[in-house]
């Protein structure tokens, strides 16, 4: 069987070989197939529709978007003339991005290494769905600290437990929006929150949660059946105090609905 392409690789495909289009557009399609459905699509607007609630200063700033996928949350930004760079571990994802949004600052980067010696540091940085696809998420967060200038915004997966632990797991490489490299965690939200106070000034948690089954507003009762057995949690983390009411400086064990 020839070669798929006739320059680069699979994981960047340059023009493909005549005979190969079928082969290049089916490839393509099932790469997206994970980002388009009904349920993915469906969770990324309540978390975006949430983000908006919270009123945040996010307006004018460079933002730096770790996990980028194929961009489903970059037009938050650039609807708020934000000047973004967006970032995933996976150059395939980011060639869904830039198809889309042309004009944004890409580059691969995969937080579970080193950060590039030029990546300058940025206003907001932008960590929704990153965390716990890290198999060692306290080095990432000192990684992703350094180069956070005024506020982390971060949203992860995490396990129900007044103690601190990561939990790690094993995720399929093979899902573009799962796991880069087989391993990730699911952290307990004392760990993730002590976590962030050794690296930030202030941080808190949202009073409210997401309209969706998988962020939990009751964090005593024992976890609420849903279909996915995934359950989330925001927190802001900031150099400055934010006068925020919508805001709690502490680990709140319950919240409502924004």
């Amino acid at each position: 069987m020839p070669p798929l392409w006739e320059k680069g690789t699979m994981s960047s495909p340059a023009t493909p070989a005549p005979c190969c289009w079928l082969i290049f557009a089916a490839y393509v399609t099932m790469s997206l197939e994970f980002f388009t459905h009904d349920g993915y699509q469906r969770h990324n607007r309540r978390r975006q529709e949430h983000l908006a609630s919270l009123m945040l200063p996010l307006a004018d700033k460079t933002v730096l978007e770790l996990g980028a996928g194929v961009g489903d949350h970059t037009s938050f930004f650039i609807d708020r003339n934000c000047k973004v760079t967006a970032t995933d571990a996976r150059e395939d994802n980011l060639v869904h991005l830039r198809a889309r949004f042309p004009s944004v600052t890409t580059q691969v980067i995969d937080v579970e290494a080193d950060l590039p010696l030029d990546l300058p540091p940025h206003d907001v940085v932008y960590a929704y769905g990153i965390l716990y696809h890290l198999a060692d998420p306290s080095l990432a967060l000192n990684r992703i600290a350094s180069v956070a200038t005024n506020m982390l915004l971060l949203e992860t997966c995490v396990s129900f437990g007044a103690h601190e632990a990561i939990n790690p797991i094993v995720e399929n490489t093979n899902d573009p929006t799962q796991a880069a490299h087989g391993l990730g965690c699911r952290p307990t939200r004392p760990w993730v929150f002590r976590s962030l106070r050794r690296l930030f000034e202030h941080v808190y948690v949202p009073r409210t949660q997401p309209w969706h089954e998988e962020f939990p507003t009751n964090w005593l009762n024992t976890p609420p059946a849903n279909a996915t057995g995934l359950y989330r949690s925001i927190f802001v983390a900031s150099r400055a105090r934010l006068e925020n009411p919508l805001l709690a400086d502490t680990l709140l064990d319950l919240q409502v609905r924004q």
